[in-house]
């Protein structure tokens, strides 16, 4: 099984299936993938298949988690998936401490693949701290650190 896959599918797990909050900004949303990203899209019927392909090509790719080491890859892909793919490279770019342009370049590239332990510990450290800012974590912010906490004991 390959990164992405194995990523994927403990992902999928988290978000779940289709909801329509009326207190989440992304409105109607179906696998994580939500109506006001996605406006072309029949969110109630969209398929796992699609909601996965959506998952490798806009996040996972855009995060470069082919080239990345795992699990780093895997926790930029699901900061990617919640939090958003910029924000997931200026996360990185942070704990890094390379300039934080939001660009993924050669010079985060090679920082990414030196990372130890500890830095890894600290983009999940900036992920949660970065949570407690985030519109409506009154609401939902309980549930976005037990997910953080579950996917990163699952990435082993």
């Amino acid at each position: 099984m390959s990164d992405f896959d194995q990523a994927f599918s403990l992902i999928i797990k988290e978000e779940g299936g289709y909801t329509n909050d009326p207190n989440d900004p992304g409105g109607e949303t179906n696998f994580g993938i939500c109506k006001r990203d996605y406006p072309q899209l029949d969110i109630k019927n969209l398929t796992v298949e699609q909601a996965k392909q959506i998952y490798k090509t806009n996040y996972w790719d855009r995060a470069r988690g082919d080239e990345l080491p795992y699990p780093l890859n895997f926790f930029m892909f699901d900061c990617g998936v919640n939090q958003g793919v910029d924000v997931s490279i200026r996360l990185l770019q942070k704990t890094l401490n390379v300039a934080q342009d939001g660009i993924f370049g050669v010079n985060t590239l090679k920082a990414a693949r030196a990372m130890n332990d500890d830095a890894l510990a600290l983009y999940l450290a900036d992920r949660a701290l970065r949570y407690t800012g985030t519109r409506n974590f009154d609401r939902y912010g309980r549930g976005w650190l037990k997910r953080l906490f579950i996917l990163s004991r699952g990435a082993k």
